[in-house]
C-alpha cells in the first residue's frame, strides 16, 4: 500500500476567519489550498480552549476522556500519551516530526515524536523554516509532520499598511468601534504572517516532489481571542476551519457542508494510512463525505470547557438546527480570566459585561439565529426541543464518563488556575487545591439545570 505522507498545520485562535471562508482576511496560500482541496464549512472543535482542543483532535476522543481538562502549561496532561496519533501511525511505518508548538504536554519529549525539529525561534517564519528543512531531506518512510504556529494568538502585531483599521470590520458579535476595528486589523496582520509561513511549508513540499502523495491538513484550535469567542460554546468559539488537500478524494476545490468535528480527523487518518482504528476513537472518517458516498456522518457534535485560565465548567451539543449549552459553575456571570485581555474586552467591560446574567441553560435556533443571540431556553414554545437537546447532552456525558458527574475532578497535583473572580489571565495563578472547594460547591449547587 502506498501510504500518504501527512502534514498537520495548525494555528492558534483563528476560528474560520481566513479568506477561504469568505472573510476579508488575506490568506492567499490557504485560499489556494482550499481551491485544490476540500473545505469543511461546518467544522467544530471538541473544546474551545487550547490544550483540550488539540488533545481531542490528536487522541480522537473528548477532551475529558483524554484527561486534558485544562491547559498543559498549567499542569494538565493526557491520561495516556500512547493514545496520541503518532503512536497509531507508527504501527503503519510512519516517521513523526514536530516543528513548532504542540500544546498537549509541558515537555514535547513525552509525546513520542521520532524527531523534534530545531528552530531558531517561535515566530511563524522560523517554524516554517524548520518544517521546510525537514521536507528538503524527508525520510523514505511515510511521515507525519506536525507544524504548529503560535499565530494568531495574542498579542497581535500593530496593523500593517494593508490592514488599515478604518476599513476593517470586527466580528459580527462585537460592536463596530475604533477600538474593535483596530483590534481586528491587528488580527488580520497576524493572519497574513501565518499564511506566509504556511506558504513556505507548501512551497517546500512542492520542491520535494512529494506533494501528490501528501495529505495536507490545516485547522486551528478554536475561535478568535476576542470576548464571547474563544472559550465560548457558541459557534464563535467552537467553529473552526478545516481544509484538506491530497490523496483519498481531498481534491477539486470542493466545499462540504456536513457537520464534522475535530474528533473525526484521527479516524480519517487511520483509513487513509490503512491502519486499524483504536477502540477509544469517538469520531467518524471523513472519507465517505469527500467521496460522495454520504451526505452526513454525524447528527450531532459535542463541545466542552472545564478549565482554561480559570475553572468554567460547561458543556454543549450542536445539531444542524439547534445548539444547547449548559453552564455548571453556578456563578451566573462572565468569567473574565478566560477572556484574553484586549481593547475589545475593554469595550465590553465598559458597557457592563460583568453585570450581564449568564443562564444555566441556553438554547439557540441556528437557522433563524446563527449568531446565537436569542436564547430560547425559557420560551415554552421550544420546550420539546429543550428536552430533546438536554437528553442528547445527558446521554453523551454519561457514555463518556464525564467527570462533572462525579464528586471530585481528576485534576493532577500541582495544577494552577486563576480564581474565577479575577479580572485577567495575566494575574498570578494559584494552586487548584486552594480554590477547589469553593469552585466545586458552585457546580454542586448549580445542578444539571433541569
Amino acid at each position: 500500500m502506498n501510504r500518504p505522507n501527512i502534514i498537520y498545520l495548525h494555528s492558534h485562535d483563528t476560528g474560520r476567519y481566513v479568506q477561504p471562508f469568505g472573510h476579508a482576511v488575506s490568506t492567499p496560500n490557504l485560499q489556494r489550498l482550499a481551491e485544490a482541496g476540500v473545505l469543511f464549512r461546518q467544522a467544530v472543535c471538541a473544546a474551545p480552549t487550547c490544550s483540550p482542543s488539540r488533545a481531542a483532535l490528536l487522541t480522537g476522543q473528548s477532551a475529558h476522556e483524554s484527561g486534558m481538562l485544562g491547559l498543559a502549561h498549567r499542569g494538565f496532561r493526557l491520561n495516556d500519551y500512547s493514545q496520541h496519533v503518532v503512536h497509531t501511525l507508527r504501527k503503519a511505518g510512519y516517521i513523526s516530526a514536530l516543528a513548532g508548538i504542540q500544546h498537549v504536554a509541558k515537555d514535547a519529549s513525552v509525546i513520542g515524536y521520532d524527531r523534534i525539529l530545531e528552530r531558531e525561534g517561535s515566530q511563524a517564519e522560523q517554524i516554517a523554516a524548520a518544517a521546510a528543512r525537514f521536507l528538503e531531506d524527508a525520510p523514505e518512510e511515510p511521515f507525519f509532520l506536525d507544524v504548529g504556529f503560535n499565530e494568531t494568538h495574542r498579542e497581535f502585531p500593530d496593523p500593517g499598511p494593508e490592514d488599515d483599521p478604518r476599513y476593517t470590520l470586527p466580528p459580527a458579535s462585537l460592536p463596530d468601534s475604533p477600538e474593535t476595528r483596530r483590534d481586528m486589523a491587528g488580527f488580520k496582520t497576524a493572519a497574513r504572517r501565518l499564511d506566509s509561513a504556511i506558504g513556505t511549508v507548501l512551497e517546500a513540499l512542492e520542491r520535494s516532489g512529494q506533494a501528490e502523495n501528501t495529505l495536507v491538513l490545516y485547522t486551528t484550535d478554536h475561535g478568535l481571542a476576542f470576548p464571547g469567542m474563544k472559550c465560548s460554546l457558541t459557534d464563535r468559539g467552537i467553529g473552526v476551519s478545516i481544509i484538506m488537500r491530497g490523496p483519498g478524494g481531498f481534491e477539486g476545490g470542493k466545499v462540504c457542508d456536513a457537520l464534522v468535528s475535530h474528533v473525526d480527523l484521527f479516524p480519517t487518518l487511520c483509513e487513509l494510512a490503512g491502519v486499524e482504528r483504536p477502540g477509544w476513537l469517538r469520531g467518524h472518517s471523513l472519507l465517505p463525505l469527500v467521496r460522495g458516498e454520504a451526505d452526513a456522518i454525524r447528527e450531532e457534535a459535542y463541545a466542552e470547557v472545564t478549565f482554561h485560565a480559570a475553572f468554567e465548567p460547561k458543556r454543549a451539543v450542536r445539531t444542524r438546527r439547534w445548539k444547547y449549552i449548559r453552564n455548571y459553575d453556578g456563578r451566573g456571570c462572565a468569567n473574565l480570566p478566560n477572556c484574553d485581555d484586549s481593547p475589545s474586552k475593554e469595550v465590553w467591560l465598559s458597557g457592563g459585561w460583568c453585570e450581564r446574567v449568564l443562564p444555566v441553560e441556553e438554547l439557540y435556533d441556528l437557522l433563524f439565529d446563527p449568531n446565537e443571540a436569542n436564547d430560547l431556553a425559557c420560551n415554552p414554545a421550544y420546550g420539546d426541543v429543550l428536552v430533546e437537546m438536554r437528553g442528547r447532552l445527558d446521554r453523551w456525558m454519561a457514555s463518556t464518563d464525564d467527570p462533572l458527574l462525579r464528586e471530585t475532578l481528576p485534576v493532577p497535583e500541582g495544577v494552577v488556575v486563576n480564581p474565577a473572580d479575577d479580572a485577567s489571565p495575566k494575574n498570578p495563578p494559584v494552586l487548584w487545591s486552594e480554590v477547589q472547594e469553593t469552585h466545586m460547591a458552585g457546580v454542586k449547587n448549580s445542578g444539571s439545570g433541569v
